[in-house]
């Protein structure tokens, strides 16, 4: 490798720009050297304004650059894996935005693709959601402060799809997100963070599509909308713990977003959308506001990461496609039931296990 850790960009939207660029440039030794998005105009338009030196024609050609050394992969989930599996295959390190893909079948492939180039870097940008307070909430866990976690409830709510009037979001879109639907997923990954012994026995789910058809503005035409806008989840991890998630873009106002963690001696809150931990003991029908330590608040490092993993061999912890992997599983399952209209499923179902060393004799190398 080069002394400079050289970086292409595949995709440069909202959070590339608001968070990568700036992140990687920002790291002494690092250089974002190439960028590709959507058109070639709109790759310019950013290499101008943040100084990358070139523009690739289409994100193949940010692979085929025998300067980049890695990519991150920035657009929405449909080329996750496609772009991830090529890189791999190249000999790039991989960063690629959550949700790891648009369903099971691509994350086996991605994680068999990394598990064959294990001197590679694979990694997922995470959940950004509970940064500062995973720490504090796994340790309340650990210590039994809680006691026996009986329910963990998830609420996300806002009002992006309540008017039918306003076109086909591309999260709404399964060309573009596969199964993943709202912010399931993400959501998810921070269950999986906290309960990482405790995966999930069994899920069914309903949801609803409020308006069935959006003008789509790429093709100019009206089209249906095949993934909900609303969803509530029930289901179980293996220690008995009860899962209830809703999900909905149909809520007008200030929405809602917290995780709650019922327990036998205590209730932890943490209110996502306010930055805040409420604990309230059994019986005390009260809550009180837990400060969260410096020491535990990570913040956002994740360029920073990335990059210790590819010069210092430091271990990917947060996320690595193994993880990307149980909560596409568990996004599968989600989406199956609710299509079944709330059958059980149980993310074991969609366990396929390709072995690395077949992997490249099943997928032909997506860059020729």
């Amino acid at each position: 490798m080069a002394q400079t850790l050289r970086i292409g960009l595949i995709g440069a939207g909202g959070n590339t720009k608001a968070r990568h660029i700036p992140g990687f440039q920002a790291i002494d030794g690092v250089e974002i050297v190439t960028v590709a998005n959507r058109t070639v105009d709109s790759a310019r338009a950013v290499a101008n304004q943040y100084g990358i030196p070139r523009v690739a024609p289409d994100w193949r050609g940010v692979i085929n650059d025998p300067e980049v050394d890695a990519v991150c992969i920035g657009t929405w989930p449909y080329l996750h894996a496609e772009a991830s599996i090529a890189a791999l295959q190249a000999g790039k390190h991989v960063l690629t935005e959550a949700r790891m893909a648009a369903d099971t079948l691509e994350a086996e492939r991605m994680v068999s693709a990394a598990n064959a180039q294990p001197e590679l870097v694979a990694q997922i940008v995470p959940s950004p959601f509970t940064l500062d307070y995973d720490a504090t909430v796994v340790r309340l866990i650990e210590e039994g402060r809680l006691g026996d976690i009986r329910e963990v409830r998830v609420t996300h709510t806002h009002g992006g799809y309540a008017d039918s009037q306003a076109p086909l979001s591309w999260r709404q879109n399964m060309t573009y997100s596969g199964v993943n639907m709202l912010t399931l997923g993400i959501y998810h990954e921070v269950v999986l963070r906290w309960f990482p012994d405790d995966l999930v026995d069994q899920v069914y789910a309903h949801g609803a599509i409020f308006t069935p058809r959006r003008y789509n503005p790429e093709t100019e035409e009206e089209e249906d909308v095949k993934l909900p806008d609303s969803l509530t989840v029930n289901g179980m991890l293996e220690s008995g713990t009860q899962l209830r998630y809703h999900f909905s873009g149909v809520e007008s106002g200030r929405g809602r977003n917290e995780i709650i963690l019922n327990g036998s001696l205590a209730t932890l809150r943490v209110d996502v959308a306010a930055g805040k931990l409420w604990w309230a003991e059994t019986g005390a029908g009260e809550e009180r506001e837990i400060e969260v330590p410096d020491a535990d608040r990570r913040g956002w490092r994740v360029e920073q990461d990335f990059v210790n993993s590819i010069l210092y061999g430091d271990e990917v912890e947060l996320t690595g496609f193994e993880d990307g992997l149980e909560y596409m599983r568990f996004t599968e399952a989600v989406y199956d039931s609710w299509k079944a209209n709330g059958d059980v499923r149980s993310p074991d179902d969609y366990a396929t296990d390709l072995e690395p060393e077949s992997y490249r004799d099943e997928v032909e190398p997506f860059w020729d």
